[in-house]
């Protein structure tokens, strides 16, 4: 009895073993940098670098934005103001009637140069 429970430990050593080494070789494919999982978090943490750069210049990009709007803003609103007094400024000024050129015969001294009064 003793012989056989030796045998079935060393087979279930043997049959451990077996499966050790082919957990090994999956968990080594797993982790290889051009295929497997370790291969696509090295690229995905590629991508998040540049992704980090990329948001830092977009920001940069806004913050100047945002101040030169401002400043546009600004400058609107006190032109906005200036013609608003100009507005204002206009209603106090009397009427002006349009005079009218008058209406009929008149008399041309030199004909060529009826061209060029119009």
């Amino acid at each position: 009895m003793n012989e056989i429970a030796n045998i079935l430990m060393a087979a279930g050593a043997l049959g451990a073993g077996f499966y050790c080494m082919v957990l090994s070789r999956r968990l080594r494919r797993f982790t290889d940098l051009e295929h497997g999982v370790g291969g696509a978090v090295a690229v995905l943490s590629a991508q998040v670098d540049d992704l980090t750069r990329t948001l830092t210049r977009a920001q940069a990009a806004t913050k100047s934005s945002v101040s030169g709007l401002s400043a546009t803003t600004e400058r609107a609103e006190a032109a906005g103001k200036r013609l608003e007094l100009l507005m204002a400024a206009m209603h106090d000024l009397p009427e002006v009637t349009p005079q009218v050129a008058p209406v009929g015969p008149h008399f041309i001294r030199h004909p060529e140069a009826a061209g060029r009064r119009a």
